[in-house]
């Protein structure tokens, strides 16, 4: 990684996981939904650039039987350099060290991302089963 580049454990504040997912197509969530959120990370790094977030990844979960890889993403303007694979290597190396046995980890991989993914060994899972969601506005 870009020695400018500094990978850190952590949660996003509010503002910084508001921006980082308003401003990579994720889509900013509601401040009330965020502050409940984010403490709820099993895991989570950021990568700063001069104190600034410009990247995270967080795992989220039940602490013991399910877990889900969440809010992977990367400022456009530092794309390119590597750092979503460094930021799923920590979440992936936090996963070989602390997971239960038998627990399972899940995530949605959009468009092209499901590459990177597959690096670290996550499979499509289709058609055993389907990806679902409902969205509450």
């Amino acid at each position: 990684m870009d020695l400018d580049y500094e990978l850190v454990e952590g949660v996003p504040t509010v503002e910084e996981y508001r921006h980082l997912r308003g401003s990579t197509g994720l889509g900013a969530k509601s401040v009330e939904a965020s502050a409940l959120g984010l403490p709820n990370t099993w895991f989570g790094v950021l990568v700063r650039r001069e104190g600034e977030a410009v990247g995270m990844g967080r795992i989220i979960g039940d602490g013991g039987c399910f877990f889900q890889v969440v809010d992977i993403c990367v400022l456009p303007g530092h794309q390119g350099r590597g750092l979503g694979k460094r930021v799923m290597a920590a979440l992936s190396e936090a996963m070989e060290a602390g997971m239960p046995e038998g627990a399972y980890v899940s995530l949605i991989a959009d468009g092209e991302a499901r590459h990177l993914y597959e690096k670290f060994g996550f499979r499509e899972v289709a058609p055993v089963s389907v990806g679902m969601a409902r969205l509450f506005l």
